[in-house]
């Protein structure tokens, strides 16, 4: 297991030296072949939003996006993969190598509390984190390989567990990419990007997939982030025995300097400009291989997952308040190994002669930390230690899903989840540490009506949960005063419902029209900036989506989004606050183009509403709006592409917080400010892609 997970060590300059040499030698990349005449490619948009679900979906609010819904929006981050999803919106409040901020139905999440994501049937949250709790870092992905995404809302699937109240993806990944592919991006602000990517057919049923992805890029920012990205990726599938075998390894590590959000009165009185910061010493590091293997046995699957992960972050929100001497600055880290395993099987059956569809699943997931810290920093070095931790958490999963068809125009689906998790605690302060574990049974209900053709309605009901930092559940003293702090239950139960509508006609025209609210029984958290729990109580939220796409000629698509939430906090039986960061409405609207003569373009639009600060609900957090754009020639097997990011060169805020800070010379209480980080300011890169 040792040599399985030793960690790669980063150095960018001899990783790319030594992968490029290895993609151009070792992979079966036609890079030296020439080939005459090579023909025009007339290109062909195939649009997973597209899709035809009515008679599939069990609710409303979920669907498929295929590659071309995100191959021809430009992304900014990769994390913006997520943003194909209806009402789901992707910031930064740091730099590009740290895990993005999402947002959806009224949820700030944080990066990634209420919101999971899974790739070829690997959960990527990241429980009991060093950051915080569900850390879901998407930098890893090459979206070059992501053939779908399938996106659920509300806790009404029985296969989606812990984080997934809110909402989850699953993304899964070409068995064969349709091409070859040597791409190279270079653009403002010292981004260069170079990918080699390919599969080669050994025997009809065997293929291999290999990618090489690197990328630098400094950002606008006065202090030069210089993020610094290498990927890998290998994979296997084909016949092992009776079932259709596929193994992957994915590589990926990263470092970058950061520039965090900034108080609003350091701007005004011109002590730091927008894109400036307060601290140069923040930034960080963080490393992922993963090995995974599925079988696929036509009615069941068996998978197992091994994962090597080390992170490491310096961060400083408040600048001189706790310590005005040597200043606020900390560093997080996390160095963990994740095994798991999983087993689904799907058999079809009748029930009174109609279609019974019967699904199940099992699956453990076991997290060995050998280190999770809070530290005191002075000029991004360790000074003290406010909390150092090793722990074990493993958790065990079973689901069972019953769908039947009780009439041509009926269908009906019942569901149960049990969940156990378990945990160890090792503290380096002994009234910390701790043992226990943690059950929850949670039922599902979906019911779908087609009305004709081109109508369904769905209702949905489901429980579901999150999961608490484990040393919550065990803490006795803060680790810092030293004061008693009542432990908190690991496993939080959410309840939600929705009724949906959906319109589809044809391939043409789609749209859904969602109600849906959601309680969670707690919104205690850990908090790895400060080593204890923060209260929060239980909260609910309500609101309205529509989504929808439209074929308006054989050369142009929209796609659109709009969510209304109102997001309340129970302080106590019949009284109730804002949820700070709750936004009230967010809107999206895409146009993509596609004329047949090479030439391709994509607008996409992002409104992200106000939203309160406090629970009081003044100040509020303005609304923001960001548009990005791209043009595509392909003539050949070359395709050239220009994106613009921030088309309007808009000043708004990508996101906001309100909280107290000190500054030189500001009384010892601090002083409460809006905290703000930018949106990247206008910004043009450019690309050169060969396929094969």
């Amino acid at each position: 297991m040792k040599a399985l997970t030793t960690r790669l060590q980063f150095d960018f300059g001899r990783f790319a030296s030594r992968y490029l040499l290895l993609a151009v030698a070792g992979m079966p990349l036609p890079l030296l072949a020439h080939e005459e005449h090579a023909p025009i490619l007339e290109e062909i948009v195939v649009y997973g939003r597209a899709e035809q679900a009515i008679g599939v979906a069990q609710a409303a609010s979920s669907g498929m996006i295929g590659y071309d819904d995100i191959r021809l929006p430009p992304l900014l981050r990769v994390g913006e993969l997520v943003e194909a999803v209806p009402g789901m919106v992707a910031t930064q409040h740091s730099g590009s190598g740290k895990a993005n901020q999402y947002f959806l139905r009224g949820f700030n999440l944080d990066h990634g509390t209420d919101f999971s994501a899974h790739a070829e049937g690997v959960p990527l949250n990241l429980r009991t984190h060093g950051h915080g709790q569900g850390y879901l870092d998407l930098n890893f992905l090459i979206p070059e390989l992501v053939e779908t995404t399938t996106y659920r809302k509300g806790p009404y699937s029985p296969l989606m567990g812990d984080f997934s109240s809110a909402g989850s993806v699953t993304f899964s990944f070409y068995d064969r990419l349709p091409t070859g592919l040597l791409s190279v991006s270079t653009g403002e602000h010292n981004y260069v990007r170079g990918l080699v990517a390919d599969s080669r057919a050994l025997t009809p049923d065997t293929v291999l997939t290999a990618a090489i992805d690197l990328t630098h890029y400094d950002g606008p920012w006065e202090l030069e982030e210089d993020t610094r990205q290498a990927k890998f990726y290998a994979a296997y599938n084909g016949r092992v025995g009776e079932s259709q075998a596929k193994f992957t390894l994915q590589g990926y590590d990263s470092e970058w300097r950061a520039t965090d959000q900034i108080p609003a009165r350091a701007v005004t009185d011109g002590r730091v400009g927008r894109l400036g910061n307060l601290d140069p010493d923040l930034g960080g590091d963080t490393h992922r291989v993963a090995l995974t293997a599925d079988f696929d046995f036509s009615a069941w699957h068996v998978g197992a997952y091994a994962i090597d992960y080390d992170f490491s972050l310096i961060s400083n929100f408040t600048y001189l308040l706790k310590d005005p001497l040597q200043g606020d600055e900390f560093q997080q880290r996390d160095e963990r190994r994740i095994f798991g395993t999983y087993v689904r099987g799907e058999i079809d059956r009748e029930l009174t002669g109609r279609p019974l569809g019967l699904r199940w699943g099992l699956e453990s997931r076991f997290d060995d930390i050998a280190e999770i810290g809070l530290y005191n920093s002075i000029d991004g070095q360790r000074s003290t230690t406010v909390r150092e931790d090793a722990v074990q958490e493993l958790s065990t999963g079973a689901y069972f899903e019953a769908e039947w068809s009780a009439t041509s125009r009926l269908r009906t689906m019942l569901g149960v989840r049990w969940d156990q998790y378990r945990w160890d605690v090792d503290s380096d302060q002994a009234l910390n540490s701790g043992t226990g574990r943690d059950n929850l049974v949670s039922p599902k209900l979906a019911m779908a009506y087609r009305l004709s053709d081109h109508f369904e309605v769905y209702a949905n009901y489901g429980r579901g949960m999150h999961s608490n930092d484990v040393r919550g559940a065990t803490i006795s003293v803060d680790p810092v005063s030293g004061d008693p702090v009542e432990p908190v239950d690991v496993l939080v139960e959410t309840e939600g419902s929705e009724v949906g509508l959906r319109l589809e006609w044809g391939k043409r025209a789609n749209a859904a029209l969602v109600y849906f609210w959601l309680d969670l029984d707690s919104e205690l958290v850990f908090v790895g900036d400060g080593g204890s729990t923060e209260e929060a109580g239980a909260s609910r939220r309500e609101g309205l989506e529509l989504s929808g796409f439209l074929q308006l000629n054989d050369w142009l698509a929209l796609n659109a989004s709009y969510t209304r939430t109102n997001a309340s906090l129970r302080i106590q039986p019949g009284l109730w606050d804002r949820i700070p960061g709750a936004i009230e409405d967010n809107a999206s609207l895409g146009l993509n183009a596609a004329w047949g003569n090479g030439f391709s373009a994509s607008i996409r639009a992002r409104y992200l509403g106000e939203a309160p600060l406090t629970e009081a609900g003044s100040p509020y957090a303005d609304a923001s709006t960001l548009v990005n754009g791209s043009l595509i020639w392909q003539r050949g097997k070359f395709e050239w592409r220009l994106d613009v990011f921030n088309l309007l060169d808009s000043k708004d805020h990508d996101i906001a917080y309100f909280y107290a800070s000190r500054l030189p010379g500001e009384p010892t209480e601090g002083v409460e400010d809006v905290h703000f980080h930018p949106l990247e300011p206008r910004t043009v890169r450019g690309s050169l892609k060969w396929s094969w």
